[in-house]
């Protein structure tokens, strides 16, 4: 049951093969089995998954079901979730029982979804490894020994040992991409400001995005329908139409022009991965579609643009962490100093201070021309970049990560490695544009993810390339051997 695709599992909740109830167990059996050797969950809400699994049933008797009514997923830890523990994965917000549901939370529940637990992840977003979460690392279903990528690590690692069929994750520099690339999934990045941000807990708010994180374009193509859309509640959300991501699927690739930019194929990027990742592309041409070759020249200013702007946003956001109206407060404080010293000083952990000492420094009086406006002017380069690539080719392509999965421990001490994680993720964010990453095959036994970059609100164009590739390969159906 675990193999299956939402529309297969859809179609036996609709013609009564099975029910919700009986799924959802199937799925927290799973959980049971394999969570200790992942430590993908955080928390696992298992009495109200099988209350919902009821109420689904219910609906499903009286033929008022939608399509995915009675499905489980999970969500990271980052979306509040009312009445359940909402913690970021950090010390700070161990005790934080979300008052209200996320937007996307709140649509996900309407659309008749069961809601499984909350799943790991680099703490407040904050790393690429998930390696920074108070509760422990997670571990890539692959090899255990190995990331599965962050900051969605347990999203992914919960969707690569199929202990969910579907799940929801966040991306501010690559968090959904880069771990799917890793854990051999299909995760969509949508246009800034397609899905609302009400309710995900802030790291950086102009580059932060929701999305799923399936096992197929078409899989993503359903949870999107779902997701996506306009809320008067998120001052960034756009009020545009949401088409049915899913009636495109099939669609002709037939003249499609794909852009391939120079500056993703070159030194850094494992030889191993860029063979892959080109033999993947081979295939579109196969398919109908033109390469291109093109350039985007500001690309190399992606890493140090990023970790100005997102540090000085996220030291804004969690300046309301103090002890006093959110979080770990310290106990007997002798001073209000002391409160809020001790209160970050013990709630945050190594990563998150680094972060935030950077951005209040990139923010501070002589300091913000300097760094921040001049991070935000090469930002607006960036931008310009991918619209003139944009003029000449429909979509961008090239790896996801420049690495397969790595083992633990080994970029933790140096802080520049690991930020390098992201180099071909980066920009996507700082443009605001849709990225997605599809499984494009594997390095001894590791996946490797093929990264497709569209312009804004392209996303249906995005996930109907990547099913039409699904429909001529299996990388995507491949499952470590341990959780078949």
């Amino acid at each position: 049951m675990h193999n299956k695709s939402l529309s297969e599992l859809s179609a036996a909740l609709h013609n009564s093969e099975i029910s919700s109830v009986e799924l959802t167990q199937h799925y927290l059996d799973r959980i049971n089995q394999h969570n200790g050797t992942l430590n993908a969950f955080i928390t696992v809400t298992e009495e109200r998954a099988l209350e919902q699994a009821k109420a689904a049933d219910k609906l499903l008797a009286e033929k008022k079901a939608g399509v995915l009514t009675g499905i489980p997923l999970a969500h990271k830890d980052i979306f509040c979730t009312k009445g359940v523990r909402t913690s970021c994965a950090s010390k700070m917000l161990d005790k934080f029982i979300a008052p209200y549901d996320a937007t996307v939370v709140e649509k996900i529940d309407q659309a008749g979804m069961v809601t499984l637990g909350k799943t790991n992840m680099d703490e407040f977003a904050m790393g690429s490894s998930n390696e920074t979460s108070w509760y422990g690392p997670v571990k890539n279903p692959w090899d255990t020994d190995r990331v599965p990528g962050g900051s969605s690590g347990g999203s992914a690692a919960a969707m690569a040992a199929r202990l969910a069929p579907v799940a929801t994750g966040t991306d501010t520099g690559g968090s959904i991409r880069q771990p799917s690339s890793l854990c051999n999934l299909t995760g969509l990045k949508p246009t800034y400001g397609r899905i609302s941000r009400y309710g995900m807990i802030a790291f950086a708010s102009s580059l932060d995005q929701a999305g799923p994180m399936a096992n197929s374009a078409e899989d993503a193509a359903w949870l999107m329908n779902v997701m996506s859309g306009f809320d008067e509640k998120d001052s960034t959300s756009v009020d545009r139409d949401v088409p049915d991501y899913t009636a495109s699927l099939n669609d002709s690739l037939e003249g499609l022009t794909i852009g391939l930019p120079k500056e993703y194929f070159g030194e850094g990027l494992d030889p191993r991965v860029a063979a892959t990742v080109e033999a993947a592309i081979k295939t579109y041409e196969k398919m109908g579609a033109t390469l291109k070759e093109i350039t985007l020249p500001n690309t190399g200013l992606a890493v140090p643009t990023y970790y100005v702007v997102a540090p000085a946003e996220c030291s804004s956001n969690l300046s309301r962490m103090d002890g006093v109206r959110f979080g770990h407060r310290a106990e007997d404080p002798k001073d209000l100093m002391d409160l809020y010293t001790r209160s970050r000083g013990e709630g945050f952990g190594e990563e998150v201070k680094r972060r935030i000492m950077i951005g209040t420094y990139a923010l501070s009086a002589g300091y913000y021309d300097a760094y921040y406006l001049k991070a935000q002017q090469c930002r607006r380069l960036i931008s310009n970049d991918f619209q003139e690539a944009f003029k000449e080719v429909d979509v961008i392509m090239g790896p996801t990560a420049t690495n397969p999965a790595f083992r633990f421990g080994e970029k933790t001490d140096d802080p520049v490695a690991m930020y390098l994680e992201d180099i071909y993720t980066i920009n996507t964010n700082l443009a605001g544009l849709p990225g997605m990453s599809i499984p494009a095959g594997f390095v001894e036994g590791l996946p490797v993810g093929l990264q497709i970059i569209g312009n804004y609100f392209d996303e249906a164009r995005l996930l109907n390339i990547g099913h039409r590739y699904q429909q001529e390969t299996d990388w995507h159906q491949r499952i470590p051997d341990a959780f078949k």
